[in-house]
């Protein structure tokens, strides 16, 4: 797919409503790996100083027609000066017990200016594990947000290499569990050249026996000088068996550089909750107006007001336990 002006939404669409709510959004299915109707893996390339003029959504879906485990790539290559914004969408149809094995190249040629948001919603016999290699080339600038709303396990492994000078990556990321579910980020922001810049935000909402792991590290060589590189991982924990586990690391070979880790895992602020309901506030809502907050750090980094506002609605509706038919079915999710 070398253009970025299609939408592919056949029957499929009539079945499963998985829609951003802008205007002009262009959609295409991957289903089972593969482009639906084509066959084949989905590669996308961006020409030279071509900017998307609209957002395209890819819905990627397992269905009960191929529940073997699968194993497929996908391509995304922008050109130098290009630009635009998409949306990786990630379900299960049936209850299959599916495992998916994702690989995910992005590339940013010089001065290319790009934001993709990943949102992952797949039942709870679901393994989804997707590995994103990501290089980033003079003056380019990434931006990226996940959020792994629901999945039995999902995994993210993040590699970044900084390859050109002034490049700059924002990583953001919401992670949400109850019942036994596993939820395991891992990253790696490699700075290789001088006057890079890098940042790093994971979150997680634990509940019942969910469990988090976050392992992250910063990689600045000995060349890479004025490398600015955060990095920070914070968990809330819902009841006394849920587990977060995390190890923000730094790895700094040069001298002049400015870099910072942390991490915390806590529980809703009691003080905080009394305010509220000394307010007339119920405590479930006092509890839930707590956890919105701890989230929207997150899910500020989106651009586009219309698609923050659809996933804030679809977290609130996570925290308050309505996703329950996705225990069952996962088809009208979002």
């Amino acid at each position: 797919m070398g253009r970025p002006d299609f939408i592919y939404a056949p029957a499929l669409a009539d079945e499963f409503r998985c829609k951003v709510p802008l205007k002009n959004t262009r959609q295409l299915f991957v289903v089972n790996g593969s482009v639906q109707g084509g066959g084949a893996p989905l590669s996308i390339r961006i020409e030279d100083g071509q900017i998307m003029d609209s957002m395209l959504q890819v819905i990627g879906v397992r269905n009960g027609k191929e529940n073997l485990d699968l194993s497929f790539s996908e391509t995304f290559d922008f050109g130098k000066r290009s630009g635009g914004k998409i949306v990786l969408c990630s379900h299960t149809f049936t209850m299959d017990s599916f495992k998916t094995d994702e690989n995910v190249r992005i590339s940013l040629d010089k001065d290319a200016v790009v934001e993709f948001v990943i949102m992952q919603n797949e039942h709870n016999r679901a393994v989804h594990n997707t590995k994103f290699d990501i290089h980033l080339a003079e003056g380019s600038v990434l931006n990226m947000v996940f959020l792994s709303l629901h999945g039995g396990v999902i995994r993210n492994d993040i590699k970044v290499s900084m390859e050109g000078e002034h490049a700059e990556c924002n990583l953001s990321g919401l992670y949400l569990t109850d019942s036994e579910q596993l939820m395991d980020y891992s990253t790696e922001v490699v700075h290789l050249v001088p006057s890079c810049r890098s940042s790093q935000l994971f979150k997680g909402v634990l509940d019942d026996k969910g469990k988090a792991h976050f392992d992250g590290i910063i990689k600045v060589v000995p060349d890479a000088q004025k490398s600015e590189a955060y990095q920070a991982n914070h968990n809330l924990l819902l009841s006394d068996d849920a587990k977060a586990f995390t190890e923000p690391q730094l790895e700094i070979y040069a001298d002049d550089v400015k870099c910072s880790h942390g991490a915390t895992v806590g529980r809703l602020d009691e003080d905080e909750l009394f305010y509220m309901r000394t307010r007339g506030i119920p405590a479930s809502e006092a509890g839930l107006l707590q956890q919105m907050a701890f989230t929207f750090e997150v899910l500020e980094k989106i651009s586009v007001p219309e698609l923050r506002e659809r996933l804030q609605s679809l977290v609130e509706k996570r925290l308050r336990g309505e996703f329950a038919h996705c225990r069952n079915c996962s088809k009208n999710c979002c």
